[in-house]
């Protein structure tokens, strides 16, 4: 038997109360948490499931009358309420993935095969175990069945324990009873089911073995379910023939007048508050039989208790096999990789075709050669903006199941790094190069050419590592951009185009060190400009005033230090750049809330 017991718990966080105590028992079968909006189920369930942040907590969680494990969380089963499940893979392909990183290093190939093979069979997913689940451009699957992957995934350990946060929500009436009969099934095979709802139809109330009814986090009732409506009348709320009883429970619980006037203090006129009903209910439950015999309980196994355990996660597989799954789930979207490329070669085209053959001197030809190599830089800058959504909109996936134990935060970390930095922003920078670069008629030396690729490539993957270093802690990507957008509207002004760079004041000059492009364009002027003759084949004389005639003139024009370390100290500032933005990512990965 599976016994799940919190006694006297005090939280202080995420609640506008303190001093709230939770006590009960939870035994194999389908156990419902019922409260109205705000009443605390979700905290609740988050506590039981070790998912709330402990800071503030006091008490016990026993499973089978021990304390609880402290890799809990990997071992029991947690569906959220939001469905998070990969949208780009079908349903067999989520599955497997939980089925690889969740079992055990023991388990054969075959063995987890037949095992997702069972679940889809269970489930009743085998007209659907080949179709994408579905993304907001992508048409998927059914909410029903959306659910139901979700609560495949977490079947795939086994779990003896699984929790459910309100399961129903978004789904239509039968829906929702289909997968309250699925969890009903489940239960009866031995399984200890806990879910929060907020409002189930008879149907699916009738389901319930344990009920436990929360008012604004404090319990008013812990037992059987089929025996809740029998209390309720004894102290003195009798239900209405033919009303449902879920509805009923939260008509009291809200302090509904229609409720309250056919109990007994309706019906001798008196006049009773909210607070008062709450009052009332929590002093009648504290009192009741149900109450008596959980304490009773809970004192012997308390008895044996000495200290809490600490909490931590157990990972199944390797460093590399979970590395190897996240690349190869990463890079599903084939259809995305192919349009960037095609973005990216259009962009090369226009470029090229408007600074094409421009001039020959330098009045026209450094003016366009500049304009040129300014806009390459900015378009990269720019462009790797679009990774700021990466962490974003995977945060909500991410948390789940990092929690669960399907990977390390470092492994999940290399793997966005491997398959959005390399694949997203190297081979985009490298055909952008190579139309572009021949196009504008920019110097024809292989050594100018690979080092104008690689300039490119290195302004790309810092402005990426920027925007994911100002993205990793947010939740909205609106916000994300505006911070990034003022970042690089100021390394723009800093850049060397719109203001000469030497004509700066000193208590502003400093700014310049700060921005990406600067470092890119300075490279590329070094690149193209230095050995060029601008007037060769013609007299001096001929010359008009103010023209210039060589590369390393316009450059010292500039202010930019074209000598061999001129040229690469622009890499190195770009390099450890990168290194920081990355860090700081990570550390924010790191710290990130985990709990709720």
């Amino acid at each position: 038997m599976w016994t799940c017991i919190h006694d006297t718990i005090t939280i202080t966080k995420d609640f506008h109360f303190s001093g709230i105590n939770y006590s009960g028992i939870m035994k194999p079968g389908l156990n419902a948490i019922m409260g109205a909006t705000g009443s605390g189920k979700s905290s609740f369930l988050d506590i039981l499931a070790a998912r709330k942040d402990p800071a503030g907590l006091m008490g016990e969680v026993l499973i089978n009358g021990a304390p609880q494990p402290p890799n809990f969380k990997c071992l029991s089963g947690y569906v959220v309420q939001d469905d998070v499940v990969m949208g780009t893979l079908t349903v067999r392909e989520n599955l497997n993935f939980s089925a690889a990183l969740r079992l055990p290093t023991y388990v054969t190939q075959k063995e987890k095969q037949q095992k997702v093979n069972k679940l889809i069979e269970e489930l009743g997913l085998g007209r659907v175990a080949d179709s994408r689940v579905g993304t907001q451009l992508i048409r998927g699957i059914s909410g029903g069945e959306r659910k139901r992957t979700n609560i495949g995934m977490e079947l795939i350990i086994d779990p003896s324990v699984l929790f459910l946060d309100e399961p129903t929500t978004g789904l239509d009436a039968s829906t929702a009873n289909s997968v309250l009969l699925l969890l009903k099934r489940m239960a009866k095979n031995g399984r200890t089911i806990i879910l929060s709802i907020h409002q189930p139809r008879y149907s699916i109330y009738r389901l319930f073995d344990s009920l436990t009814l929360l008012v604004n986090g404090k319990q008013v009732y812990h037992g059987p379910a089929q025996r809740a409506l029998a209390y309720f009348s004894d102290i003195g709320y009798t239900c209405e023939t033919h009303n449902n009883p879920a509805d009923f429970f939260l008509d009291i619980i809200n302090g509904d007048m229609t409720a309250v006037a056919n109990s007994r203090e309706g019906c001798d006129g008196k006049s009773i508050s909210r607070q008062g009903i709450e009052d009332k209910l929590l002093e009648a439950y504290r009192s009741c039989p149900y109450f008596t015999q959980t304490q009773q309980e809970l004192g012997r196994l308390l008895s044996f208790i000495c200290r809490m355990t600490s909490s931590y996660l157990i990972f199944c597989c390797g460093t590399n096999k979970e590395l190897s799954y996240l690349v190869h789930l990463s890079h599903v979207s084939a259809l995305f990789y192919f349009l960037q490329v095609v973005v990216t070669l259009f962009l090369a085209l226009v470029v090229g075709a408007i600074f094409f053959d421009k001039g020959h001197l330098c009045t026209s030809h450094c003016v366009f050669r500049f304009g040129a190599l300014f806009f390459i830089i900015v378009n990269q800058c720019f462009s790797s903006l679009s990774s700021a959504e990466l962490f974003i909109s995977e945060r909500k996936l991410f948390i789940h199941e990092y929690i669960s134990g399907y990977y390390r935060l470092s492994v999940y970390f290399l793997s966005k790094l491997l398959s959005d930095i390399l694949m997203l922003r190297t081979i985009p920078a490298v055909v952008f190069t190579c139309v572009a670069y021949f196009m504008i008629g920019l110097k024809m030396t292989t050594e100018a050419f690979f080092l104008f690729m690689f300039t490119v490539i290195l302004v790309a993957y810092t402005s990426t590592s920027m925007a994911l270093a100002i993205s990793a802690d947010q939740t909205v990507v609106a916000i994300a951009n505006i911070f990034m957008t003022i970042a690089c509207v100021f390394m723009m002004i800093f850049a060397g185009l719109l203001v000469n760079l030497p004509s700066i004041v000193n208590w502003l000059a400093w700014l310049k060190y700060l921005s990406i492009p600067r470092y890119g364009i300075s490279a590329l002027l070094i690149n193209e400009y230095t050995g060029l003759n601008f007037c060769k084949g013609v007299n001096i004389s001929e010359i008009p005033p103010g023209v210039i005639c060589t590369g390393e003139a316009f450059l010292t024009g500039q202010g930019v230090d074209f000598s061999p370390w001129g040229f690469w100290q622009n890499h190195v500032a770009l390099g450890i750049m990168t290194t920081c933005f990355l860090t700081i990512t990570y550390l924010k990965l790191r710290f990130i809330q985990k709990f709720t």
